[in-house]
């Protein structure tokens, strides 16, 4: 089934207590096309980079099997770029420098063939840009997924309300979702956010797993116990890619389904902490996919006896 991927495509630069990158391609989109792509084969990027962002790169995401019609590449301007350090509980980090370049005025143009996709996957841009990219679309999709991030929460909340009124599912961290909803309690916060709109909220706790909440049902995805975490960046990004791939590549959007939809966006970034960037989900093999997912499954399968009292 058809999905459509909106985000950035950019450069960063990390360290973290395992070492540092030079300059290195990352990006939202980046990071769900690629993982997506493992699920779906019809993965459509749109995004915007600049000139000198490298023509490899674009041929690498098409190897792939993600069509980049869509990416604009502006001339005589720079593509987006950040940079971070990670400091050793690899949970916090402190952003250096973050340059939006063409990103800031970002217009997106959705190529006509790939205009009525069945799935959308709106990565974390300006609630503005992604309300653009659902109103220019030629039908409603079956799913469109949503992330976001709490910078919206503080500069443009009712935009960013409105955008999550127009979604189906909504994938958010811990800390944005207390701070969205006003709630420290997490069942209580997410029943506020699903009033905004989104019928499902995926709530990211990072080391500790996932929760998945629709109507009054909730379910908890653990996280793979890691011997060592190189570089968290893009785990979220690759998470939702993995997610929205294996829904798209099933065609089953209920709720039992997105329960190992979850599971296997949780594999996908498990993979991707391992190295620094995109490297690990670079050129996954099938059985390596398959490994990890039995590896979660037996995380949380348990044979539970009723003890009688005696």
């Amino acid at each position: 089934m058809s999905l459509l991927v909106i985000g950035s495509v950019a450069f960063d630069a990390i360290e973290t207590p395992f070492g540092k990158t030079d300059k290195i391609i990352g990006g939202a989109a980046t990071y769900i096309s690629i993982s997506s792509s493992y699920f779906s084969k019809e993965v459509a990027l749109v995004a915007v980079v600049g000139e000198d962002f490298p023509q490899s790169k674009i041929d690498f995401l098409n190897s792939k099997g993600v069509d980049t019609t869509g990416l604009q590449i502006k001339e005589g301007e720079k593509s987006f770029f950040w940079s971070g350090r990670y400091h050793n509980d690899m949970n916090s980090r402190d952003t250096l420098v973050t340059e939006l370049n063409v990103l800031e005025n970002f217009d997106p143009i959705i190529p006509q063939e790939h205009s009525s996709p069945e799935f959308v996957m709106l990565g974390n841009l300006t609630p503005q840009v992604q309300q653009t990219v659902l109103n220019r679309l030629s039908n409603k999709p079956r799913l469109v997924v949503m992330d976001t991030m709490n910078f919206w929460m503080d500069i443009a909340l009712e935009d960013l309300k409105k955008t999550i009124s127009m979604v189906d599912v909504l994938t958010i961290n811990d800390e944005e979702a207390r701070q969205l909803s006003g709630e420290y309690s997490l069942i209580k916060a997410s029943r506020k956010i699903m009033a905004m709109g989104p019928k499902f909220l995926i709530i990211k706790k990072g080391e500790h797993g996932a929760l998945l909440f629709h109507q009054d049902e909730v379910f908890f995805a653990p996280a793979l116990p890691l011997e060592e975490v190189f570089d968290p960046t893009g785990a979220g990004d690759t998470f939702a890619g993995g997610f929205i791939g294996y829904l798209a590549k099933t065609e089953d959007v209920s709720f039992e389904n997105m329960k190992r939809a979850i599971i296997y966006g949780s594999v996908m970034a498990s993979f991707c902490v391992e190295k620094f960037g995109t490297e690990r989900i670079e050129n996954l093999t099938q059985a390596e996919i398959d490994a990890r997912a039995a590896q979660f499954m037996a995380l949380s399968q348990v044979d539970l006896k009723i003890v009688e009292r005696g």
